[in-house]
Formats: structure tokens, sequence, C-alpha cells
């Protein structure tokens, strides 16, 4: 082929350093795998039921481009308890959070425009800011892993366009108390900036309750709130997220999405309305099962790493510098000699090296053979 029809900005994008390792087990039965951010739990029977029983009718027709109205109303009645006073006017609904954003980047995103992205983070982040346009600027936030208001009052002439901010975070587990959003929220008020808030693990907050960033003072009409059902309710492979946004922008999601998706699948929006009518009681039940297996790996993962206690989501992410050996050696090594799959912290950003991210998603039985199988590993270095 003579000429080169790629798109330079995706030419220039690197393979996922997650699914790269996720990669290298597929076949593998001896692997238990700590590497994928994906609960273990089925989707509740109800939720499931429900589905069913659209399909029997045979309800798989398109929706309308918004999404199914009584599914964006109980939406809006579900963002009260995140101190968030919104109207289904204001909800559009996603074929996951992966699309939302996607949706949020491009109707935001002029050629040239500057995004702040905390580090370690999710890894779409980057590539999709960087596909739609933007410059990125990413913020170190070793060792704590927390953004502050001087982290961003750094770049306050800097013309900056957006903020993403995920918490609880994938893959510190890091979350944020009231005052210490307040904080960031100042900070973005002084930059003049747009939040893109990625909530998805908010159902999964362990040692305070999740608050959106929205429902502050002044961030209401400068803040894309992202959601969706793939992690509380277990519903991931079944594509259903949310968009909560200020009328313009929302506007201009709208429009991408009407083209480029046109609407989320019917059946996962009939599951999703049925989670927020009747999902609670087995939400409670997956939330408290996952605290018990953080507070096990994390005892277990002390007795040879620096661990910090997670706020939310379900990953720990051990310091393995005192090893020698980098994340992505630490990784291959373990996956290698001992058949534990986990993600090298590098993956998530430069300041995730000397890091490995492990997800608890997993019975507390395959956690405790990990844990044995990895104090071993580092014990025999």
């Amino acid at each position: 082929m003579s000429r080169d029809f790629l798109n330079k900005r995706v030419k220039e994008l690197k393979p996922s350093g997650i699914r790269r390792f996720f990669d290298l087990i597929i076949g593998r039965d001896d692997v238990i795998s700590l590497g994928v951010g994906e609960p273990d739990f089925p989707v509740p029977w109800r939720i499931r039921e429900e589905m069913i029983y659209s399909l029997e009718r045979g309800i798989t027709s398109y929706t309308s481009n918004y999404g199914l109205l009584e599914l964006r109303e109980a939406i809006a009645e579900y963002y009260k308890k995140f101190g968030v006073e919104t109207t289904y006017e204001n909800v559009l609904v996603t074929t996951g959070v992966s699309e939302g954003i996607d949706l949020a980047l491009r109707a935001i995103i002029n050629p040239g425009d500057r995004v702040l992205i905390p580090e370690p983070t999710y890894v779409s982040y980057e590539p999709l800011a960087y596909i739609s346009g933007a410059e990125v600027i990413k913020i170190p936030t070793t060792p704590d892993f927390k953004l502050t208001y001087e982290m961003l009052l750094k770049f306050k002439n800097q013309k900056i366009k957006a903020l993403i901010l995920n918490y609880p975070n994938n893959p510190t587990g890091v979350s944020y108390r009231r005052k210490e959003l307040e904080e960031i929220a100042d900070a973005v008020i002084e930059l003049d900036c747009v939040v893109i808030s990625d909530e998805i693990y908010g159902e999964l907050s362990y040692n305070f309750k999740h608050l959106s960033i929205a429902s502050l003072s002044g961030m209401e009409d400068r803040t894309i709130i992202l959601n969706g059902f793939s992690k509380g309710f277990a519903m991931t492979g079944l594509r259903i997220g949310f968009a909560i946004a200020p009328d313009d922008i929302l506007d201009g999601m709208l429009k991408i999405h009407q083209y480029s998706m046109l609407c989320a699948p019917i059946t996962a929006q009939i599951g999703a309305l049925e989670a927020l009518k009747n999902g609670e009681e087995e939400l409670e039940r997956m939330r408290s099962e996952y605290i018990r297996r953080r507070n096990f790996f994390v005892k277990r993962l002390r007795n040879v790493f620096d661990v910090t206690m997670p706020d939310g989501a379900f990953y720990i992410f051990p310091n393995i510098s005192e090893t020698g050996l980098s994340s992505e050696e630490f990784a291959e090594k373990l996956l290698l000699s001992k058949s534990v799959a986990v993600v090298p912290g590098n993956a998530f950003g430069d300041c995730g090296e000397g890091y490995i991210r492990c997800a608890y998603a997993v019975s507390i039985e395959k956690l405790k053979e990990a844990s044995d199988r990895i104090i071993e590993f580092v014990e025999s270095l």
C-alpha cells in the first residue's frame, strides 16, 4: 500500500496495559486473575428476570436517542442520594461509561484545548482526550494519590478546558470527602474549566458516603457526571451507563451519540431501570462482601508490601518498589512463576511505576491462594 491512510493520532496510541496482561492468560485455567476490574457476581436475578421477560414480550426496538424516559426519570431521582438535584432533561443514557467519556470529550474539546488528568488514572482517559484533539497535561499524585487545590492552581494561567476526575479511583481506590471535594471545586472555579466526573464506583464507597462534586456550590453548570451499572450492579457486559450534564453540553453529547450510537440497547435499559427500582438489597450484599475481601486482602499483603487501605472500588495498589523489580518485571515474573495475574502500575501512568494493581473482585478462597503465592514469590526474591 503506497499511502498511509491511518489517522496519525490513532497510530500513536499505545495498546492498553490492562488488556495486554489479560490476553496473556486467556485459556489458562491455572491462573488466578486479579487483573481485569469486573465483578465476579452474576447480574442480580431480579434484573435478569426483568430483561428476560422483556425479550419474551418482544420488546427489542430502538428507544429515544436520550434513552427510555422512565429510566432517565429514575436516574435523576437516584442521583439525589449523591447530593444532586436534576431532572430527566439533563440525563442521557449511554452505552456504558466508556461511551460517556468519549462523548463528553468530543462535545467540549476544540483542537489544542488543554485537559488535566491526575495520575495514576484509568487507561482510557488520555487516549480518548488525545483523539478528541486535546493537549493532555498529566498531574502525578504519588505517594498519596490525592488531587489537591495546590496541584490544580499550578495551572491557573494555562487556559485549562477540562479536568477528568475519577473517584473512588481506578486503580488506587482513593476517594474524596466533602472538604477535599470543596477544595478541588474551588480550584476548578478559579481555573474556569469543566469537570468530567467519572463516578462509576460511587456505590462502592466504603469508608464514607459518596458525594458528587456536581452537588457543590458553583459546580452544577460546570460538571459532567458519568456513571453506570457495570460495577455496583455487576452489569458489565450489558454496557449501560448515563451522563448528567448542563443543557448545552448534554445537547452536544446527544448530537454525537445519535449519529455514532443511536441509543443504548433497550434490554439493558430495562435491566437498569429494574436495578434502580429493586436492586438495593443485592447491591448492599455485594458491597459488604467487597469490604470483607478488601480487609482480608490488604491485611495479607501488608506482610510484604506497603499497601494503602482503599476508600472504595475493588482494587488495591501495593508499592512493590522494595523488590527491586519494575512494575512490568514484577507482573511478568509473578505470572510465569506463580500463575497470578496483576496489572503493572505504569499502565495507569508514569507515576504508577513501582506499584501493581490487584482487583479483589474474586472469592475469598481465590484471594487467599493468590496472596499465598504472591507472598511466596516476594520472599523468594
